[in-house]
């Protein structure tokens, strides 16, 4: 497997203990934290040879403590027709271990999930790449919007920045949205039918999770992305990966996943990058638009929020980063279109990982920043202590 997958997408969401002893029919979550976790556990299949040497993976089920059969998602990272993860979702208290049941039942249907994680290329509108879950969607932008930008067709983008759709729905809504705009390029841009609506402006700044290189107080940043790969969608997970070619003075080819779970109001990025010559520092951004919004940069506990008023209400934007890759963070005010952003200036390192996510006020997730914060707050703390997870 590709080591960014491997690496990034089985060990960060939680760690994974094996009792090679055993034979493998229950898996123990635990929760070190002193809040509720709701959080999609992955499970390597490697991790289920036992299981697997006995029953067909189209058999395995898995129960809760309770005896109610949960759902389930098999991702293959890499594309070779093989599965090589298991995910399932665990719902813990506070500094609880909960039991969840493998079993084998290959004539009852695995339980359908009402919600789902969503995500496609776009070809209908240039070719935006956009994702979603229950709660939160976002966009990037790629290589014909990039050339119609160039060619002056107007609605077109040249940017790295990432998009947010504010929803108000836990209904998938990026098919129905770019139905509607078929009909009318404004019709995703109103909020007229209770779902929410595009009232975000990227241009060139980072949007909500975009990245760069710091250097002489200017952003050094790539262009739209110029191939993109769908590796997973379901009712748990939707990954995949976007590259972009060389950019900046460094010459810094990028390779990035993006995954989105169930639930999560964080998106996680991972870029692979390859430069030609050493770079001072990678640095994730997200747009502070005409400087009217709040912003709180907390370096020791890894988060960083923004706080803005868009039409009639609020939006929390943020990012969660590991704190100990941070050199520095900064609100950045410049009177240049689009050239406002929060930016937190990382170590240079081959691969970066972050989590950029955000909360609007009419989803009924949050009423003010300090909930905002919470949020974020919580965030951090979840990717310091990821759950434990014992498969026996």
């Amino acid at each position: 497997m590709n080591k960014i997958l491997k690496a990034g997408l089985n060990c960060a969401i939680v760690c994974i203990v094996i009792n090679s002893m055993n034979a493998q029919t229950s898996v123990q979550v635990k929760n070190v934290l002193d809040f509720s976790r709701n959080e999609v556990v992955s499970i390597p299949v490697s991790d289920l040879k036992s299981f697997l040497s006995k029953n067909k993976e189209s058999d395995l089920r898995i129960k809760d403590q309770h005896g109610k059969s949960l759902p389930v998602q098999w991702i293959d990272y890499n594309g070779d027709g093989k599965n090589d993860e298991l995910l399932f979702q665990a719902a813990i208290d506070p500094k609880k271990t909960n039991t969840y049941t493998i079993f084998a039942d290959g004539k009852t249907p695995v339980p359908e999930s009402k919600l789902t994680t969503y995500s496609r290329l776009v070809p209908e509108r240039a070719d935006d790449y956009t994702w979603e879950n229950d709660k939160i969607a976002f966009r990037v932008y790629g290589p014909k919007g990039q050339a119609e930008a160039l060619a002056g067709v107007k609605g077109s983008t040249l940017s790295s920045g990432v998009d947010i759709w504010l929803k108000r729905t836990e209904k998938s809504i990026i098919n129905e949205w770019y139905k509607g705009y078929l009909i009318d390029p404004m019709y995703y841009h109103k909020d007229t039918r209770g779902e929410g609506y595009d009232p975000y402006h990227v241009g060139d700044s980072r949007g909500t999770g975009g990245i760069g290189i710091w250097k002489d107080e200017k952003l050094q940043v790539s262009k739209n992305f110029i191939s993109s790969r769908t590796i997973a969608e379901g009712p748990l997970r939707t990954v995949f990966e976007l590259t972009y070619a060389p950019w900046s003075e460094f010459g810094v080819a990028e390779k990035k996943i993006v995954s989105l779970d169930l639930g999560s109001n964080f998106s996680k990025f991972e870029s692979d990058f390859k430069a030609e010559k050493p770079v001072p520092n990678y640095t994730v951004g997200i747009t502070l638009h005409k400087n009217e919004g709040e912003s709180k940069l907390n370096d020791k506990a890894g988060y960083y929020l923004h706080w803005e008023k868009i039409d009639d209400a609020f939006v929390g934007e943020g990012i969660v980063i590991d704190p100990k890759i941070v050199q520095t963070s900064i609100a950045f005010k410049s009177e240049t279109q689009d050239q406002s952003n929060l930016l937190v200036v990382t170590k240079p390192q081959q691969k970066l990982t972050y989590y950029a996510g955000f909360a609007w006020q009419k989803s009924g997730q949050i009423t003010t920043k300090e909930d905002w914060e919470k949020i974020l707050q919580k965030q951090a703390q979840i990717i310091a202590n990821p759950l434990v997870v014992k498969v026996k």
